[in-house]
């Protein structure tokens, strides 16, 4: 079977997981180089004991490999700053740009929601863990139901939160919020990151709340346990924590919004446990799980694409 080649640039926890998981089950894509900084990073140290090219010359390494010139597909699993450069660079060399960071460069990118709205963008944006995570549970309600305000709270292990997740909380926060509005569907959104330092570690845990109305209790829930299903094809450890929670306000009983006056609706609430598949990661670091498992989904359906278009071309 014929196979896109593939590269990721980043050889730290997310970087790595996600290159375990292309080794483990590669389907349409041959990871053929690994890109780092560090010449002494772990990452880049796995990725030769199995054969993948390297490079701890960070962008510039990567360009001077044998390979570079067969790569069809880079992922960015660096950070929001490293990333602006890298996206001028590999656009320039005509590569495909899936970006791990939350620079936003490219579109938002939810494989259940609008994974093939953006297939023929050079550069597509997983927006956050946190966005990967809840998004899909907003855009459910927003399936169903006009949904006026979302507010995601997303809660992980202080040890999978590495050094390029802290120096971009800011980033979170707005990129998740923007990709809450533009792909969740809501009208406002807003979004807060917890790092908890408990031990033992805890497994990412999500609490999504929406304000919407049009639709009733029913519609919602089956809307929500349907988009459920369909994450979970992909990242099996993702669950509802306990059964969708509503609370109705009325014209004589109206929710009070600080800056933003009354509600009359539907309030919904929901609880999720994301649970990571352990290839690289412990089990618990559920939020980078998400984040490279969704990436994993896009690119296959990248090179899905550019397949098809060499055997319309040939």
């Amino acid at each position: 079977m014929a196979k896109v080649k593939a590269a990721i640039i980043g050889s730290g926890n997310i970087g790595t997981d996600l290159m375990m998981k292309m080794l483990k089950s590669p389907q349409n894509m041959e990871l053929v180089a690994v890109v780092g900084i560090d010449p002494e990073s772990e990452g880049l140290a796995m990725a030769r004991e199995r054969g993948v090219a390297t490079t701890h010359e960070g962008i510039e390494g990567l360009r001077k490999l044998p390979c570079y010139a067969d790569i069809a597909i880079a992922f960015d699993a660096t950070s929001a700053g490293a990333h602006k450069k890298h996206d001028e660079v590999l656009r320039a060399d005509g590569k495909q740009v899936v970006d791990l960071t939350p620079a936003a460069i490219g579109p938002f990118t939810i494989p259940p929601v609008n994974m093939e709205a953006n297939l023929d963008q050079p550069n597509v944006n997983m927006v956050t863990c946190g966005g990967q995570a809840t998004i899909p549970m907003v855009a459910a309600v927003s399936q169903v139901a006009t949904v006026h305000y979302a507010e995601i709270v997303a809660s992980v292990s202080s040890r999978s939160a590495g050094p390029g997740t802290r120096a971009n909380i800011d980033e979170f926060t707005r990129t998740t919020a923007s990709a809450i509005e533009q792909v969740g569907g809501a009208t406002r959104g807003k979004a807060i990151i917890i790092l908890n330092p408990a031990e033992p570690p805890m497994i990412m845990r999500d609490t999504i709340f929406t304000l919407s109305e049009g639709a009733d209790e029913d519609a919602i829930r089956a809307s929500v346990e349907a988009m459920v299903a369909r994450v979970q094809k992909y990242v099996p450890g993702y669950r509802l924590k306990q059964a969708v929670q509503f609370e109705r306000f009325g014209d004589n009983h109206p929710l009070k919004i600080p800056g933003q006056g009354e509600f009359t609706g539907l309030k919904t609430s929901i609880f999720l446990e994301v649970e990571g598949a352990g290839d690289y990661l412990p089990s618990y670091s559920g939020n980078l799980d998400i984040m490279t498992a969704a990436a994993k989904a896009t690119g296959e359906l990248l090179a899905e694409r550019i397949l098809e278009g060499k055997k319309v071309a040939a």
